[in-house]
């Protein structure tokens, strides 16, 4: 290993924060990740980290050579990618973060895409956290809901359709809303912080509008869970119509109060701000919003 990929490798030593998270992501040992570190120190005559049982941090001079290590990184992928644009053709490893729910309908998407291009390699992150593009190298983000961060350029994918669901069970024993008025008195799981206040916006046969506020019984960042625990039968929960398209076609779960609309959510396909984006990015978002347009529950 010449010192360029040492360098590399010490770049993401520095993002990882540890000898055994750098080698789960470059997939090699730990025993070799330390070997090669020791090797860079070695060649340069300068020690770059501080070891302790616990913990590693980086001494002043290996933070600056970490910054300079990251850019030669940078430079390279740019390199790459330029190279990837000239050929307009999609090659590489295409990095894709997404929300757990979503991870069922874009790696179909994918399939043909994968199997044209023989060079083209794909690693999918699913996970209803937010993570940050740049330092998790991540091509292409999908996000659903209001796009905040301008430093990210968004490209509008299609809108989810929503519904408020519940499993027969639940409805057998708790009983089913026959009004707006009704649903603050059930049991309702959310996506909110402990404690707070769900509020959501309905429009009736009629056109008129209307807010309806719920204390939820349940709540976390995972709709996924949630999804799972609605149809346990442990409450109402506000779904993804998509996303729980095989519980209602099974009668797992039904949609309450079809006749109010909740306003659907903007799914967009977020990348970092480049001067061109990749063919791989570029034909993948193609893909994928082809594909969701065609599912139901989802709309252009």
């Amino acid at each position: 290993m010449d010192d360029l990929k040492r360098m590399a490798l010490f770049a993401e030593i520095a993002r990882a924060g540890s000898l055994s998270a750098a080698a789960r992501h470059l997939r090699i040992s730990t025993s070799a990740v330390s070997q090669q570190l020791r090797i860079l120190e070695e060649s340069f005559g300068v020690i770059l980290v501080r070891r302790s049982n616990r913990k590693l941090s980086l001494t002043d001079a290996g933070a600056r050579f970490a910054a300079h290590c990251r850019e030669m990184v940078e430079v390279a992928e740019r390199a790459r990618e330029q190279l990837s644009l000239a050929r307009d053709t999609p090659a590489g490893e295409l990095r894709i973060s997404l929300p757990l729910g979503l991870a069922r309908y874009v790696a179909p998407s994918l399939e043909p895409l994968l199997a044209r291009h023989a060079s083209l390699k794909l690693r999918l992150e699913a996970d209803d956290g937010l993570v940050d593009l740049i330092d998790e190298r991540i091509d292409l983000a999908l996000r659903a809901g209001q796009m905040k961060d301008s430093s990210w350029v968004a490209q509008p994918l299609c809108h989810l359709h929503l519904g408020l669901c519940a499993a027969p069970g639940y409805l057998k024993k708790a009983g089913r809303p026959r009004t707006l008025e009704d649903l603050p008195g059930h049991e309702w799981l959310a996506v909110v912080a402990d404690g707070r206040t769900l509020a959501f916006d309905l429009q009736g046969p009629s056109g008129t509008s209307r807010c309806v506020q719920v204390t939820p019984r349940v709540s976390s960042n995972n709709q996924l869970t949630l999804h799972q625990m609605c149809a346990a039968g442990l409450g109402i929960t506000r779904c993804i119509l998509a996303d729980v398209a095989d519980d209602l076609r099974l009668g797992r779960l039904e949609v309450l109060l079809p006749e109010w609309r909740l306003s659907p959510m903007q799914l967009w396909a977020v990348t970092p701000r480049r001067s061109g984006q990749p063919a791989k990015v570029r034909h993948a978002v193609d893909a994928i919003r082809t594909y969701l347009r065609q599912q139901p529950g989802i709309s252009a």
